[in-house]
């Protein structure tokens, strides 16, 4: 039954609960005005049944004298419709000029022989002709024997039909009855049009997903109002937020395909150019002057070593973030600089590189830590002039290396991490244009900072923050 109800739309669902909330809600206030009412007739007929005691009592003497004369006398002693004396046996000895006689229950019996004379016992009872009926009874004396001595305990029994009070409790359920379901119904009807109403917006999401779905049109908006908080609106900003999020990176690997294409261009157009020659060559009968052929495949095999680090930039801009965060763990920045520096060293044989380095640990992956520190430092490399010196520090997780080279353009500083982008100055130099933009992601991904600016006296310094101590953390059990 519930899994039939969760595979109901969810207006269905909305209307049968509120339904279902007004229907236990009427009910439960249907069931106890009901009872209050009954509650209300029962005190009113007892009220009834009280008012007729002193005249009934007046007549009592004569019942206690006669119980013991005649015990089921006819004598005419009241004028209700049913009243009797009885005894604490159950031994009717008057009768009243009524109707009939109520049937006696244990209750009566428990109550008379009590011998309670202020106390008045109510109960629902039936008499003799079946007719269902309201009962007081109350202790009023004792009956006298022959022999002058006290007998058993005689009692007053009254009552009246319930028939007018039972009708009464009839037309009253029936008329709630039928206002509760006209409630419930009316409550299902308001049910589902609040729930139309309320899903409005939820109909415009799925209409959006469903043409994103069908178009994959990132660009289609729902309309939030400002000041709306519930639900709804939260749901619509997230989607808003959401497609524009895929939009921008769609449109950031359409750029990075682009602009890949580019980069690629260049060095096969090169390697085509250079391996025709060679085949020409070969076809032709005609070598190369060796001078010639060494130059060919010293290009050939430049331009595979730039299409090799471009591919190797590239694959490493493509990871998700989840590759990565699984290999985050505490590395020493200070080994990640050291092993950098071995290799940056290989690299320009010329320059002079002057390392002072103190220890400092931070989470990081650490073979993207290394590349970034490497990335930095062959940016160094590069524009450092022949002879020149480079001057690394790393200082309470500040790493900064700068150069001694020409350094960068004020108007060009903003674009450095850019992806793809090369200073003018620079195309002609090895290098894809992606470097700086891995090392800028790399250290973001590690909570830091990367800056480049300009350096006193000339040159290019860059800057390196991450987070981290002095010393390893502890290991945990």
């Amino acid at each position: 039954m519930l899994r039939r109800f969760q595979t109901l739309p969810i207006r269905a669902r909305l209307s049968l609960l509120v339904a279902a909330a007004v229907a236990f809600a009427v009910a439960a206030v249907s069931v106890t005005c009901w009872f209050i009412v009954q509650g209300k007739l029962y005190d009113q007929l007892d009220n009834d049944l009280q008012r007729g005691r002193p005249a009934q009592f007046q007549q009592v003497e004569f019942a206690l004298n006669n119980c013991s004369k005649s015990p089921q006398g006819t004598t005419t002693l009241f004028r209700n419709s049913y009243s009797q004396v009885v005894t604490e046996d159950g031994k009717v000895c008057v009768t009243g000029d009524s109707t009939g006689t109520v049937k006696i229950a244990q209750a009566d019996k428990e109550a008379i022989k009590k011998g309670e004379p202020n106390r008045l016992y109510f109960r629902n009872g039936t008499a003799e002709d079946g007719t269902a009926v309201r009962v007081m009874t109350r202790y009023v004396g004792s009956t006298a024997t022959a022999t002058g001595e006290t007998g058993p305990n005689v009692g007053l029994v009254v009552a009246v039909p319930l028939k007018g009070t039972q009708d009464t409790l009839n037309e009253l359920a029936l008329i709630l009855l039928l206002v509760s379901g006209i409630g419930v119904l009316g409550a299902g009807a308001a049910g589902l049009a609040v729930a139309r109403a309320g899903l409005r917006p939820v109909d415009k999401l799925t209409e959006a997903v469903e043409h994103v779905a069908r178009t994959e049109d990132l660009n289609v908006r729902i309309p939030v109002e400002d000041d709306a908080e519930d639900e709804v609106a939260r749901l619509s900003r997230s989607f808003n937020s959401m497609t524009a999020s895929l939009a921008n990176s769609r449109e950031l690997q359409q750029q990075l395909i682009a602009d890949a294409g580019h980069e690629l261009r260049t060095p096969l157009t090169s390697l085509r150019t250079n391996i025709e020659l060679l085949t020409r060559s070969e076809e032709t009968g005609r070598p190369l002057p060796e001078a010639d052929r060494k130059a060919l495949l010293a290009s050939v095999k430049a331009q595979m070593t730039e299409l090799a680090a471009l591919i190797g930039d590239l694959q490493e801009l493509s990871r998700s973030e989840g590759q990565r965060g699984e290999r985050v763990q505490v590395v020493s920045l200070e080994d990640a600089v050291e092993s950098a520096l071995r290799r940056a060293r290989l690299r320009g044989p010329e320059l002079t590189i002057n390392a002072h380095l103190e220890p400092w640990f931070t989470r990081a992956e650490p073979a993207a830590l290394e590349r970034a520190v490497v990335n930095i430092l062959d940016n160094a490399v590069k524009f450092s002039p022949d002879g020149g010196t480079i001057d690394v520090r790393l200082d309470e997780g500040v790493l900064t290396v700068r150069d001694h080279g020409p350094g960068i353009p004020a108007d060009e500083l903003p674009h450095v991490f850019d992806r793809f982008w090369r200073s003018p100055s620079a195309r002609a130099l090895p290098g894809s244009g992606l470097g700086l933009s891995i090392v800028a992601r790399t250290v973001e991904q590690a909570g830091g900072q990367v800056t480049l600016g300009h350096a006193d006296g000339g040159g290019t310094i860059a800057t390196v923050r991450l987070p981290g101590a002095p010393t390893p953390p502890p290991e945990t059990p």
